[in-house]
């Protein structure tokens, strides 16, 4: 019992979790409206995109990269699917649509994976490029507009929902959306590849010290392009269940969104340096940011307060994951010695 009780204290999920728990009672006992089932059904409606998007970024970061590239990334393929199937008035069922954006994903990350596993150059600066590359394509080469009118099959996905949450004092409704079994699925194959597989082994060893994993044997080239062709299929998907969820294409909805994905990750206790991370921790960091993001405005905070608290988190998370990164040097060097 004493060992659990300090591998607990010693984890960032567990003070993560203490921080979910103190604003979601500050809120409800201000408003009285947090735990009703409409706010906590939109809660986890809310977290439906960014939790996808985390989960890609948790495998990049454990992988020792930062990307920055898949709010384009994303934009850019479920744009040009979109266009093509509107200007062909495509009617047809969802599965054309789902494999056409997750083809076109892959074939990006592909791209991004190309350069980040031959070049010998950080992969923020990498991902820079290729997001700069996917925004010109979309908006410059293609003329990008916004598409009002999605293929039936994306708009009924979009509104399909599992079950709806009503509010016992307001009447208020909201829909559990079918997507968030989407989230529920990716999450636990990334669980399962992360956890199970030699694949998910050698991004972590990748993370932990490049050079020593070669020398264990590990095809590092190889692993790299392939995380990123996963990562890329994850962030099409995101984009496909934002634009269906939205009921239209808005090619600029998701660019910059980076940033709070990377802090929530980064919050949940994954190592900025790469290496360690857990998606327990994944998730309970982007509960945090959509919290701040959706449910501040129940105890009647500006907007401009709601940027503030997320930029102080964002710098909160970077610090700890440096706390982490100076910790972990330390311990090494006593045993070293």
């Amino acid at each position: 019992m004493k060992d659990l009780a300090h591998r607990m204290l010693r984890a960032n999920e567990f003070y993560v979790f203490l921080v979910i728990v103190a604003l979601a009672l500050v809120i409800q006992i201000r408003s009285g409206q947090f735990f009703t089932p409409n706010n906590l059904v939109d809660l986890a409606t809310a977290m439906i995109v960014p939790g996808l998007f985390a989960v890609g970024t948790h495998m990049v970061l454990v992988s020792g990269g930062i990307d920055v590239s898949f709010p384009a990334l994303a934009s850019l393929a479920v744009y040009v699917v979109t266009r093509v199937l509107v200007d062909s008035d495509y009617s047809g069922g969802l599965i054309i649509p789902f494999l056409l954006v997750l083809l076109l994903g892959a074939l990006l990350g592909a791209f991004n994976g190309v350069f980040t596993s031959r070049l010998a150059v950080p992969t923020l600066i990498i991902t820079l490029g290729t997001a700069n590359v996917f925004s010109g394509l979309m908006q410059g080469v293609l003329s990008s507009v916004q598409i009002n009118r999605l293929p039936s099959s994306m708009a009924e996905f979009g509104t399909a929902s599992l079950f709806t949450a009503t509010n016992p004092e307001t009447g208020l409704t909201s829909r559990m959306p079918v997507a968030f079994l989407l989230l529920v699925a990716v999450v636990a194959l990334v669980f399962f590849i992360m956890r199970c597989t030699m694949f998910g082994r050698a991004i972590h060893a990748i993370g932990g010290d490049e050079t020593s994993a070669v020398r264990a044997g590990f095809k590092v080239r190889r692993v790299k392009f392939w995380l990123y062709v996963i990562v890329g299929v994850i962030a099409a998907l995101a984009g496909l269940v934002r634009t269906s969820m939205m009921g239209q294409m808005h090619p600029t909805n998701l660019l910059g969104i980076e940033m709070l994905v990377i802090a929530a990750v980064v919050l949940g206790g994954t190592a900025i340096t790469g290496g360690t991370g857990s998606l327990t921790g994944v998730m309970l960091g982007t509960l945090l940011i959509v919290m701040v993001q959706n449910s501040m405005i129940l105890i009647g905070i500006p907007t401009t307060w709601q940027r503030f608290a997320l930029g102080l988190l964002i710098i909160i998370g970077t610090g700890i994951s440096a706390v982490q990164l100076t910790r972990r040097r330390r311990r090494q060097r006593l045993v070293a010695e």
